[in-house]
């Protein structure tokens, strides 16, 4: 069944059309260039793009100002103002906290966004993307396909749909190329084309918070894979997945790869720890972190795939430990878990639990895993402010103090304490 249309208004009165697909957690994709979210729907390859996007989450797709279905008749298409835009839609629907999904001119959009929002994005998936506009505008290919946008514009969508889907393409292209003709006219795609040229966020990058996997085929001549080594490298503990191929099309090659390398860093398919019922309004909680200690080495070391078997034995550790001591998995950042505790007993129990689980694990494993658990902690350590010591104080905990602490956020050092899980 189609999806239902529906509109958001921004802050500046721009009619935005969007729809959803799917229940589960939301993940919201940026516009594209050429998108008509009614029109893609009768493409039955990104029909069952979209269905299968859709399995396990709740998609959110629409049309950036001046395309497709949402409102055509404005002037001003800045990057700040394309943020407005997807604050519209996510505000519409309520949506408090999301995966983003930064699609290729519209990359920088999810990246300014989840630098400034980082509180509401859970994940951020950018695909065959870029910092700067320059990387993309300077290929020769796009320069190419470019200049023929004034010579004739027939000429040029049907160019642009061959270059996206392949010189073969025949059919399938053609129905691309009314696509683009009906998305955008051509007076308004060199506007949106010029204040694209304009952008770069590449300060934003280290201020990007969200979990980061950058991914993209890695034959695709737009943008080279030095591109996307160089975005992933500047955004904090960004995972960069090279697929074989040479697609740009979301919808094209290894589809089943792409969906693989999503499902897998949205957490989808891993045993869940078990939910514990959220406390009452100003109830006194215990918050636990774990950070596996190197990981962006470690997957520079061993290749994405390995890096992702290692992640996935830490998961499944941490999550047997929450569920046997009673935490609730606020949230995963990939390498690293935020869990609640009602009792900081229970807190500093798993947290031994959990460090004795990966000594044992290290010792057979071919790849040892060293995980960090307080709130700044070198590996293999767990450390405690001293309003946990006093929690559990008389329950048979050790600790050493460890001193007076510096930590980004708190004005005054704090005084941490190193608790003791060795055995012995």
């Amino acid at each position: 069944m189609e999806p239902r249309i529906q509109y958001a208004r921004t802050s500046d009165g721009v009619s935005i059309a969007f729809w959803t697909l799917g229940e589960g957690m939301p993940f919201v994709q940026t516009p594209l260039i050429f998108g008509h979210i009614q029109l893609e729907w009768q493409i039955p390859e990104i029909r069952r793009w979209y269905e299968r996007l859709a399995e396990k989450r709740k998609l959110v797709r629409y049309d950036g100002r001046g395309t497709g279905l949402s409102e055509r008749d404005v002037t001003g298409f800045s990057l700040d103002a394309h943020v407005l835009d997807l604050e519209a839609v996510v505000d519409c629907l309520g949506l408090e906290r999301f995966a983003l999904f930064g699609t290729a001119t519209w990359g920088p959009l999810a990246i300014a966004y989840a630098a400034r929002h980082a509180e509401r994005v859970s994940h951020l998936v950018l695909w065959a993307s870029f910092a700067r506009a320059s990387d993309w505008s300077r290929s020769p290919l796009v320069q190419a396909v470019r200049a023929l946008m004034d010579k004739d514009w027939e000429t040029y969508t049907e160019t642009a749909a061959h270059t996206v889907l392949g010189w073969s393409a025949g059919e399938k292209a053609r129905r691309y190329a009314a696509l683009i003709r009906e998305s955008i006219t051509p007076e308004t795609l060199r506007t949106v084309i010029s204040a694209q040229d304009e952008v770069d966020v590449t300060a934003l990058l280290p201020q990007v918070r969200s979990p980061t996997v950058v991914l993209q085929y890695r034959q695709s001549p737009v943008p080279n894979i030095s591109v996307a080594r160089d975005l992933a490298s500047r955004i904090p503990e960004a995972r960069l997945v090279l697929l074989e191929g040479e697609a740009t099309g979301l919808y094209l090659g290894d589809t089943d790869a792409v969906l693989a390398v999503i499902g897998e860093f949205l957490g989808e398919g891993e045993e869940a720890a078990a939910v514990a019922e959220p406390p009452a309004a100003g109830a006194f909680r215990t918050l636990l972190f774990t950070d596996v200690e190197g990981s962006t080495a470690l997957t520079e070391r061993v290749g994405d795939a390995k890096a992702r078997e290692v992640l996935r034995a830490h998961e499944r550790i941490v999550r047997e430990a929450l569920k046997a001591h009673g935490g609730a998995e606020v949230k995963t950042m990939g390498d690293g878990f935020m869990a609640s505790f009602s009792s900081a007993t229970q807190a500093l129990e798993c947290a031994i639990a959990i460090q004795r689980a990966f000594a044992e694990h290290s010792e057979a494993a071919e790849e040892p895993i060293r995980v960090r658990i307080g709130l700044n902690a070198g590996g293999g350590e767990i450390l405690a402010s001293d309003v946990v010591r006093q929690l559990v104080a008389g329950k048979g905990f050790l600790f050493s103090d460890r001193g007076d602490v510096a930590l980004r956020g708190f004005e005054d050092p704090l005084r941490l304490y190193e608790v003791r899980w060795r055995e012995g």
